[in-house]
């Protein structure tokens, strides 16, 4: 691992909202690179370049750095690092199987980060009793090709937003509230089509932080789909990337609102 180099980066701010992109990251260590069997192009498809941008729209961010293909984030540990094609939706990540000191070295920083992950979300509920996590993703909807027709919109809303990994009836008026404000957002002349559990229900980050702190820390997975960009060229549309941030922004006025509502005592969110 290069000197000085964090395989993720924490902004720490005021206020009970933090935002993760824990897919962002596209940096592969370098003991590892020789055996890549994947193309650049391939894994950036499978990455989320565009969400860390997006992370400012919180005073508190989490942005990983490393790929997700040498170790993900949003899996259980002992899925962690993929070793098979069937890990990696049929891709071959690695040219000959990786050695265990290396699996090792890659769950080292998966340990970290969710020792992390503990350490800041304790320190977030201590003095704001609930918080709200805003995990940003992005998904593939052209995954037959470049040329391909975009998948069925009907199944693939342009934003959907996870939730299985909730007590969803306790966490409902911040739920209800984002997606209602999400809705509403004037999207360059039009509202987004935003809906609940039809593409992804949300990974192992979630669940983890929901079984941890099952009544204090409600994380909404936010994957949009890539309408905003060409994922076989990885090239953005700045207009839509802007946009989308500003989408994200309007709703934290009504998060701060709903979390009021729960008793949520701090004068910085109501002055």
């Amino acid at each position: 691992m290069a000197m000085n180099y964090l395989p993720w980066y924490l902004e720490r701010g005021d206020g009970p909202l933090l935002a993760a992109a824990i897919h962002d990251g596209h940096y592969i260590r370098e003991e590892l690179l020789s055996n890549l069997a994947i193309s650049e192009a391939d894994r950036l498809r499978e990455e989320d370049p565009f969400t860390g941008g997006w992370t400012s729209i919180a005073p508190t961010s989490l942005v990983a750095r490393q790929s997700r293909f040498e170790v993900d984030f949003n899996r259980p540990r002992e899925k962690a690092v993929y070793q098979t094609p069937e890990d990696a939706w049929g891709l071959k990540v690695w040219k000959s199987p990786i050695s265990r000191d290396c699996i090792d070295r890659s769950l080292a920083v998966y340990d970290a980060f969710y020792q992390e992950v503990r350490g800041l979300l304790a320190r977030m509920t201590q003095r704001y009793e609930r918080i709200v996590v805003l995990d940003l993703h992005t998904y593939n909807h052209r995954r037959e090709g470049a040329e391909s027709a975009a998948a069925d919109p009907y199944n693939n809303p342009e934003v959907n937003i996870g939730t299985g990994t909730m007590d969803r009836q306790r966490w409902a008026p911040i739920v209800n509230r984002f997606i209602l404000d999400l809705r509403n957002f004037d999207y360059l002349g039009h509202h987004l089509d935003v809906r609940e559990n039809v593409k992804f229900r949300g990974g192992y980050f979630p669940l983890w932080i929901h079984q941890n702190f099952p009544e204090t820390v409600c994380v909404l997975s936010v994957e949009f789909k890539k309408f905003f960009m060409d994922e076989w060229t990885g090239r953005a549309d700045d207009t839509h990337l802007s946009t989308i941030q500003r989408a994200l922004q309007s709703t934290i006025w009504g998060l701060h609102e709903e979390l009021v509502k729960f008793g949520q005592i701090d004068r910085e969110l109501t002055t």
